[in-house]
């Protein structure tokens, strides 16, 4: 690698840097290519992504950065997994790490919040940004599910009473 693409490297490090909302570091020992390939293809449907860099150029992009703090868990073998949802990659790769003994998950970021390895297997268990979502519509739709059935209860008993009455009379 030149030197030239070593700057693009850093330079893109960095603007992911400063668009996520959370990096996970993780230590590969030895997986296969079809296991990295289907990890990132795992990471891209969950909007994350997961990419092998030089420690040296992932500290030097980090720097002025609120990721900055992961400059020590660079060592040996890593890789990130990025996401803007604070929870998509930390539920990927520790869904993965369950699975796969060559993935390590060696700890991670929420900001300038330093997180260890078990901190990023907390935060897998938390409920992403779409299951809040779709948490916080069914709450707000319920209520409103709940009325329009009120106020129909009467109508239809009301057309049920109607309708015998009119079976009694025509029989």
């Amino acid at each position: 690698m030149d030197r030239s693409q070593k700057a693009d490297a850093v330079a893109e490090l960095n603007r992911t840097f400063n668009e996520v909302g959370v990096v996970v570091v993780t230590r590969n020992l030895g997986m296969t290519v079809k296991q990295s390939t289907d990890l990132r293809n795992k990471m891209r449907a969950a909007g994350a992504s997961y990419k092998v860099s030089k420690n040296k150029l992932a500290i030097i992009a980090a720097e002025g950065t609120d990721y900055s703090v992961i400059g020590d868990l660079l060592t040996g073998p890593t890789a990130l997994a990025t996401s803007a949802d604070p929870v998509a990659a930390a539920k990927v790769i520790a869904e993965f790490a369950k699975t796969n003994d060559k993935l390590e998950i060696v700890g991670g970021a929420m900001g300038s919040q330093l997180l260890d390895a078990d901190g990023v297997k907390a935060l897998a268990t938390l409920p992403s940004l779409d299951e809040l979502r779709a948490k916080i519509v069914g709450l707000i739709v319920a209520p409103a599910t709940k009325i329009a059935t009120i106020t129909q209860a009467p109508a239809a008993q009301l057309a049920r009473v109607l309708s015998a009455y009119a079976e009694k009379e025509a029989a």
